[in-house]
Order: structure tokens, then sequence, then C-alpha cells
């Protein structure tokens, strides 16, 4: 922050305690011995029930400078007049170091003790997948849903479809590095609007979802040529890629004429977030961990 604005902030803050002190001050004169007998605020209840322009109790008033008093005392202890750093050395990075410290210091032999088990043994260990039940909750269920079921364009992690694949590498790959799908849009190469609706339909029958009529199945030369590179000559996807699966029922976007059309013509991008920075290794593989046994 400029230091014009660290000195702003410093100015306002002292320019407001003097103001609330004066005006504290000048409303404890005002009462009774300086007003006249009819010097009321005009309310009236029950005919001669009035409002009368007195001054606020004592003790109220000591309740204010009380907290006036305190409020500067904050500020010399803490952070508060622009650069001034605080008699305590008090700072929000500080402190959220410090939490992250402690937290390592208790959380740190847990997470290495599950980690160093076997992955197969870890997906299978009650006490862990309440750990990893407890990470996914904090850092997957904003895509992936609560209960990991996902949703169009995020995959549901409770089938035994992966697309990157479901190796301990493959899945902590995903989690830690992230992930970057790219499907590339074909409306200009098929050239028409039938093209890729026939395009579309020939996909559908690879999962058999429904029968290709004659244009559909004549498209089959043009899926070689184009799709087979990245889902394979038979449809079947290459994990390596996270190229899907066309011959299964399970669709990421959508299995209708229209979606699997779009996504066609316009093509997808979907990213995973990367996390290994954020979990490290160890929590990372007792997440993945958790995720496969979704599957299982």
């Amino acid at each position: 922050m400029p230091a014009f604005w660290h000195w702003f902030v410093a100015a306002g803050t002292i320019v407001f305690i003097i103001w609330c002190v004066w005006l504290i001050g000048w409303s404890a004169k005002q009462g009774p011995q300086n007003v006249s007998d009819d010097d009321v605020v005009g309310h009236k209840w029950d005919g001669d029930l009035e409002e009368w322009n007195n001054p606020a109790p004592k003790w109220w008033l000591y309740l204010y400078f009380i907290t006036i008093v305190w409020g500067v005392g904050y500020m010399i202890a803490y952070p508060g007049f622009g650069n001034f750093e605080g008699m305590l050395g008090w700072s929000q990075q500080g402190q959220y170091e410090a939490e992250m410290q402690a937290a390592a210091a208790n959380y740190d032999p847990i997470y290495e003790q599950f980690a160093a088990m076997d992955f197969a043994a870890l997906a299978a260990d009650a006490d862990a997948q309440a750990l990893g039940r407890s990470l996914f909750a904090s850092y997957c269920t904003t895509c992936h849903g609560s209960d990991a079921r996902g949703a169009p364009g995020y995959p549901n992690l409770t089938d035994d479809d992966w697309q990157w694949g479901d190796s301990e590498q493959a899945i902590t790959t995903s989690i830690g590095m992230g992930r970057n799908a790219v499907m590339t849009p074909w409306a200009r190469i098929l050239g028409s609007d039938e093209a890729v609706t026939n395009m579309a339909k020939y996909v559908r029958s690879l999962s058999g979802i429904e029968a290709a009529d004659e244009a559909a199945a004549g498209m089959a030369t043009q899926f070689t040529t184009l799709c087979a590179a990245c889902h394979m000559p038979d449809g079947t996807g290459n994990p390596l890629l996270g190229a899907p699966d066309l011959t299964d029922d399970v669709w990421l976007y959508g299995s209708s004429i229209d979606v699997v059309g779009t996504t066609i013509a316009d093509g997808r991008s979907g990213q995973m977030p990367a996390h290994g920075e954020l979990l490290g290794a160890n929590r990372t593989k007792i997440l993945a961990a958790y995720v496969y046994s979704l599957s299982q």
C-alpha cells in the first residue's frame, strides 16, 4: 500500500477519536441547567408525558470514554497508525504462519503414518478414509459435490470410469498437478450442421444409445480420420491424453444429441486445479486413496 494511504488512514483515525472525545464532552454539558423549563424534544404521550432534552447518564458516558481509551491502546499495541507496526509486533501473516506451524506439529505425524501405507491398504483403512473424507469435504466438494457424483463437466468419482486412469500415480497426479483437458472444435472441419449431427449420432451409437442410421454410419471414416488419434479407432479412449471412452454409458457433459453435437462442434475445455502445493505429498496420497475407494 502506498505511504499516502497509510497516513490517510492514520490521520482519519486520529481526527475521528478527537471528534468523539469533543462530542461526548459537549453532550455532557447539555442539561436542565442550560435549558429553559420548556426545552423538550416535542414527543408527548398520554397527554402530559413529555421527553426532555437531558444529558446522558454518567455511566453511559464513562463507557464511551473507556471505549476510546481502549481503542487508542489497541492501535498502539497492534498496527493501526499508518506504517506503525504496533508495540506487540503482531501481523496477520505472522499469526497465519504460527497457526500453520502448530497445525503441522499436531497433524503431520498422523499424515506421515498413513502415507507410509501401501495405496491399496490405505484405500481400505477406515481411519485413513475418515481423514480422506475430511480432506475431500474441504477441497473437492465445490466441483464434485458432497456425494462425489459430480455434475455436467465435473466427473462422477463414484463410478468405475476414469478419464485419466485409476492407478495411484494417475490419481495423485490429477490431484497434485491438476489436469487440462481440451476437445478440439470440429464444426469448421465437418463443414455443416448436418455433418455435426450425423457425427453426434455416430458417437452415440458407439455406446449403444441408438443405432446409427445410414447417414450416421457413413461418418465412421471421418471418425477414424479426426477422432481416433485421441479416442482410439474403436472409441475406447486414451487415459494418457484424458480422452474419454465413448463406448460406455458415462458422459461428462451429457449424452443428448444436442449436447454431444455441441461438444463436437465447439469443443470443450476442462481444468482440474492443482492442489499439490496446498496439500503436500502425504495428504495428496491420502486423498487419492479416498477418491479411489469411492469407486470400489
